[in-house]
């Protein structure tokens, strides 16, 4: 292939990363992918480089920015309690029948800041319910499937709003390859080499089998137990049709699945979250038994507070997750104003949906026998950001003793 830039030339390898690494699509699988509109030309790339490791059919679904706005500003006040199921409907059946799951972020991420929030959560509920099969199929990793972003000027004028648009959107660019690495001469030996590392963790971790975390630091002091025969994972992971995918490109962290139950203690945000277009700041929450009973947050209270009110299970945990303060996400000094890349800058934890991935033994298991080990289960899995340089994190054994994990946000004692 003829590049005409060097933009050109990176943004096919990260197709490239996109296919090989991400979804490792398999030789005659579908592929569906959803993206907005701006991702044209990533979306060919990605098509391209399906077609050529084998797949047998790919099928884009788009979404576009000012149509989300015209529901908003036009569509009668009922409309907001709809969704359409038989799309979701699809997407299951598609991914149950072997298709891999690529998703391509990149909208405004505070495109409805300025709508009301009540509509704003009825209609994020209403997508929630709706997409509830599709979403369990991917949270227990069913098939392989992929996140991974394209700059869009909507986007880029909000990470660098003092820049011209142009400018801005070139930096996003530069900051979304460098963070994917596709800069280097081989991205595919350089994936391999950081799952590998991500692996040794995530391994040792399992070693040494904690039964909890504790997370301390200005705002903060979480205790955070961890489900019964909870399992570590990180970068690379083979999916439920065997085929090794990396959901997330890019990716820091290493994460497993908390104790539903077993959560207690206060906890305040280290990072604004950007949430389907709202903007939630400063958040803090208090914890007893596992559940949220006290939350607050400096913007965006109204539509935190109705994600809080989704379904029984939006109070409590499905993720805890490590990431060092010296990721090169958090050393880029970039806030993205996007959950896929500002939780590889810092340790997170998730509102939500369990990622049953993340636990032993879990064949023939029924949904209520899961939660008696501690599986959360929810409509929603909502990523915030809680680690820092100041935040220390403490293992705590199973005999009750305490082993620190890490120091002012960098790990210690672990490879």
């Amino acid at each position: 292939m003829t590049f005409t830039s060097p933009h050109d030339r990176l943004l096919d390898r990260l197709g490239e990363v996109a296919v090989r690494i991400g979804l490792n699509v398999a030789p005659g699988q579908q592929v569906v992918i959803t993206a907005p509109l701006d991702a044209v030309p990533l979306v060919r790339r990605i098509t391209e480089h399906a077609y050529r490791a084998g797949a047998s059919l790919v099928t884009p679904l788009f979404s576009d920015d000012a149509m989300t706005l015209a529901r908003f500003h036009y569509a009668p006040d009922a409309a907001f309690d709809v969704a359409g199921g038989w799309l979701h409907e699809g997407m299951a059946r598609a991914y149950r029948e072997g298709a891999a799951r690529m998703a391509i972020t990149g909208a405004n991420p505070v495109l409805l800041s300025q709508e009301d929030p009540d509509r704003v959560a009825r209609a994020n509920k209403a997508t929630s319910l709706a997409g509830r099969p599709a979403m369990e199929l991917i949270t227990s990793f069913a098939t392989n499937w992929n996140i991974v972003a394209c700059a869009t000027p909507a986007w880029a004028a909000q990470v660098f709003p003092d820049d011209a648009p142009d400018r801005a959107l070139a930096r996003l660019w530069d900051a979304i390859f460098l963070a994917s690495r596709v800069t280097v001469d081989d991205p595919v030996a350089a994936w391999a080499e950081h799952n590998a590392a991500l692996h040794r963790r995530a391994d040792w971790l399992n070693a040494r089998r904690f039964a909890g975390l504790h997370f301390t630091g200005p705002g903060t002091d979480l205790t955070v137990g961890l489900a019964d025969g909870h399992l570590w994972a990180g970068g690379s992971e083979p999916a439920q049709n065997g085929i090794v995918c990396n959901p997330n490109i890019p990716t820091e962290e290493v994460f497993t699945t908390p104790h539903a139950l077993r959560v207690d203690g206060h906890v305040r945000a280290t990072k604004p979250l950007f949430h389907q277009g709202t903007l939630i700041d400063g958040i803090a929450v208090r914890f007893e038994g596992g559940r949220i009973v006290q939350a607050q947050a400096t913007q965006g209270l109204a539509v935190l507070e109705r994600i809080l009110a989704t379904d029984d299970g939006a109070r409590r945990l499905g993720e805890v997750a490590l990431v060092p303060h010296s990721s090169p996400i958090s050393q880029s000094g970039v806030l993205f104003r996007n959950t896929l890349f500002d939780e590889n800058a810092s340790s997170h934890i998730a509102l939500g949906q369990a990622y049953t991935k993340c636990m032993l033994d879990t064949d023939g298991q029924t949904p209520e026998q899961l939660a008696a080990r501690g599986a959360n289960s929810s409509f929603i899995h909502i990523d915030w950001m809680i680690g820092s340089a100041e935040i220390d994190v403490t293992a705590i054994t199973r005999d009750g003793g305490r082993e620190p994990l890490m120091k002012h946000g960098e790990w210690v004692n672990t490879p």
